[in-house]
């Protein structure tokens, strides 16, 4: 599935999260819930656990670019 579950917002919200520091990787369902992304937990988690935030941010970056183009 991948992140085909989560809503553009919520990956939009995550990735200017991580922008600013606010999220840090590797992600887990605290940190998450921290965030108020505890809803997108097993999506996210299925597919980022155990990235860093330099490949969170590549993959982030690729969904959304594909979803906004």
């Amino acid at each position: 599935m991948g992140l085909t579950d989560v809503r553009t917002d919520d990956l939009k919200r995550a990735f200017q999260l991580l922008i600013r520091g606010e999220l840090t990787c590797p992600l887990s369902p605290w940190e998450l819930a921290r965030c108020g992304l505890q809803h997108t937990t097993e999506a996210m988690l299925g597919s980022l656990r155990g990235l860093d935030a330099v490949a969170v941010r590549a993959v982030l970056t690729a969904v959304l670019a594909e979803r906004l183009k």
